[in-house]
């Protein structure tokens, strides 16, 4: 959707008359459209992002996909929900499934020792008489084990990830930094050796296993365990830095993770990652086998790691964490030039996706607000509720209005059926939209928290009708779009 005529389509969806049971359809869904949509496009400008997509999911539908900007600034190329991003560290929870789906054969048990199943795992363990590392401990970064193998991948410019045979010369040179089962430590080496253990057990190369047993079997066709290089500029996005002091984010070389793959190597999609959700909500729902038996990842969404300080939370594989009163599961990926998130709300069965060809993004905090914004919105729709409309008599106040130089502009937009006022940039857009109340003819009120009347918002129309200028607290705001 082009970002000039967003609102004026939107505008047009929220004017026509739906039934409360076509959810897909339903006014307070379109609005949260149309929120993510106003808000991400801003974001992506006031952030300097090059490009970013997302996806918005409730159960087997993903109700909102897209992308904003480029994927390849220099080819103006657009960013879309089919852009292939790195997902860096979600990598982490495809090895798990897949160290989860051994266990279930009964090759594995979660209390092996890592050397059980990899005798040339000699690292140095500083603590003997506390036990070693074992599966369980590394899918919940409590093995004691270095965060890192011993190699500066991570530095640029052209961040040498060492191969599969170099991780295994080098782990005799490691020492362990805890006792195993103390402490929460993430571990990119953890989960590195949690895909060896993959191929060790199974019989079949890493990336083979994955993409015939897991890829494969959901549909997740823009998935792969390595970056596509043939892509690179076109489908797959072309990574940039954090900004720097003259504002800039520079390009980044394309890396690919070698032996650290099945921590940080995959690349995927918006779209992709919306079917990866959608699969856990449907086994979730059942108690079937797709993949996974339900049990099993209904086992995985669970805590198993808890640090002395009651954080972080880590089930098998997943992040999980509480936002209000409610259970989160998922997990984010940062590698160099990308970021991107994963949030799954189980008990709701809401799932968002954020991805971005940009460092120093706050992915997580992107995902949260995108659930924010649609989780009343399905459940508005879901009841059977018959949600107010805008009146078609306001659409000619829907745009954007600058705050220059005191500030980005305010969008006027559509919200639970008023007209309101979004003021861009924003973090957190539901906290931050004020609703009008309706006075006379180009005249309003904002509605104040408390839902008495606030002051006066009047608009301004020029000789032809148009709507030129806001007006509040005796000040004007131009009309930009």
């Amino acid at each position: 959707m082009k970002r000039r005529t967003s609102l004026q389509l939107i505008a047009v969806i929220l004017l026509i008359p739906l039934s409360a049971k076509d959810t897909n359809g339903h006014p307070s869904i379109s609005e949260a459209v149309q929120l993510i949509e106003v808000w991400l496009d801003a974001q992506r400008d006031y952030e300097g992002l090059p490009g970013l997509s997302a996806a918005v999911v409730h159960d087997q539908k993903t109700m909102w996909s897209g992308g904003f900007g480029y994927s390849n600034p220099d080819k103006k190329r657009k960013t879309d929900s089919k852009t292939i991003h790195s997902i860096c560290s979600i990598s982490k929870l495809f090895t798990a499934i897949a160290i989860m789906q051994l266990r279930d054969e009964g090759k594995i048990r979660l209390d092996d020792p890592v050397s059980n199943h990899l005798p040339w795992f000699n690292i140095e363990n500083n603590y003997p008489n506390r036990g070693e590392a074992t599966v369980q401990n590394i899918l919940t970064h409590s093995s004691g084990l270095p965060r890192e193998s011993d190699y500066p991948y991570w530095s640029p410019p052209d961040f040498p990830f060492p191969s599969r045979d170099a991780i295994k010369g080098k782990v005799s040179d490691q020492n362990t930094l805890y006792p195993a089962n103390t402490y929460f430590q993430y571990s990119n080496l953890g989960l590195t050796l949690a895909g060896e253990i993959v191929a060790e057990v199974s019989g079949f190369d890493f990336d083979s296993y994955i993409e015939k047993n897991i890829f494969r079997p959901l549909g997740m066709m823009n998935t792969r365990t390595e970056m596509p290089e043939k892509l690179y500029g076109n489908q797959l996005a072309v990574g940039h830095a954090a900004r720097n002091r003259e504002g800039d984010r520079p390009k980044v070389e394309l890396f690919h993770a070698e032996g650290i793959g099945p921590a940080a190597g995959f690349s995927s999609t918006a779209d992709d990652l919306a079917k990866f959700a959608s699969w856990q909500f449907r086994l979730l729902g059942d108690d079937g086998h797709e993949v996974l038996k339900s049990n099993t990842l209904r086992e995985m969404h669970r805590v198993h790691f808890l640090d002395d300080d009651w954080q972080p939370a880590w089930g098998l594989g997943f992040s999980i964490w509480r936002n209000g009163e409610k259970k989160f599961v998922g997990h984010g990926g940062s590698c160099p030039g990308y970021r991107s998130q994963l949030l799954i709300q189980p008990k709701s069965k809401i799932a968002t996706v954020f991805m971005t060809n940009a460092s120093s993004v706050n992915s997580r905090k992107f995902a949260q607000e995108l659930y924010n914004i649609f989780a009343p919105a399905v459940e508005s729709a879901n009841s059977g509720d018959d949600a107010q409309v805008i009146n078609q008599d306001f659409k000619d106040y829907l745009g954007h209005y600058s705050e220059a130089p005191w500030g980005g502009e305010t969008a006027v937009i559509s919200w639970k059926g008023e007209l309101s006022m979004l003021p861009l940039p924003t973090k957190s857009p539901v906290d931050a939209v004020a609703r009008l109340q309706h006075m006379e003819d180009d005249v309003f009120r904002r509605i104040r928290d408390d839902d008495e009347l606030g002051e006066e918002i009047r608009f301004e129309r020029d000789k032809t009708g148009k709507v030129v200028r806001m007006w509040q607290h005796q000040n004007f705001a131009p009309r930009i779009r």
